[in-house]
């Protein structure tokens, strides 16, 4: 029989009305802010897959994304506001549905774009209880849940960039929870998910960038 944390019969702290559609929206848009990092958000595009589309506006699947990619948490009340405070600050949005046949049925798509012109597109799945599940970044494959402090980094698969990254990263002190490497074909290009114990500090992930040649981008997530 399986065994069950009292998070997983209570569900998590959150504004209601669902841990899946609701709290879970919320964490995956988290996860399209903190990939563009500190730079102002200029346009979201969201669309909505399976029962997140079917009954989305029922459960504010689509506030809840769009509160995410704006940096607010599953307990702040401004989720329901989310669209009044996107319009405030300037950053343009829109939400479709698709009736596409998603792995799975709770499914958001997001494209983000900073002012900047940096640009990410995720899909990531709610899995329920407010747990997610990214399973693609910029047509990449990747599959991390953002349950613990992560760096994202897309590089070109070439031999040394996995050594040196967790080089820096022994360094530092961190503890490696997890980690995995996803690539498009040999040689070609790649994506690291380095999941920690505590966040790596800001400096050493621009040390990182600026010492591992190879990286096209790092992010932490």
């Amino acid at each position: 029989m399986k065994d069950f944390s009292v998070f997983d019969i209570i569900g998590p702290r959150m504004v209601g009305p669902s841990s899946s559609h609701t709290a879970g929206a919320v964490r995956i848009g988290l996860i399209a802010h903190r990939l563009i990092g500190d730079e102002h958000i200029k346009s979201a595009d969201i669309t909505l897959y399976g029962s997140f589309a079917e009954t989305g506006i029922g459960h504010g699947t689509d506030r809840a994304v769009l509160a995410g990619i704006l940096g607010i948490g599953t307990e702040d009340p401004r989720i329901r506001y989310s669209v009044l405070l996107a319009q405030s600050e300037g950053v343009e949005f829109a939400v479709h549905k698709s009736d596409r046949e998603m792995n799975h049925p709770n499914t958001a798509r997001i494209v983000v774009e900073s002012v900047s012109g940096r640009k990410f597109e995720i899909v990531g799945t709610s899995v329920g209880g407010g747990n997610i599940e990214i399973v693609e970044i910029n047509g990449m494959e990747v599959s991390f849940t953002g349950d613990y402090p992560a760096i994202v980094l897309f590089y070109r698969d070439v031999p040394g960039v996995i050594s040196k990254v967790t080089s820096i990263l022994a360094e530092t002190g961190a503890n490696v929870a997890f980690m995995k490497v996803f690539r498009s074909a040999k040689r070609m290009d790649a994506c690291m998910v380095i999941e920690t114990d505590a966040p790596i500090p800001a400096n050493e992930i621009e040390r990182i960038k600026q010492s591992v040649d190879g990286i096209k981008e790092i992010c932490a997530v």
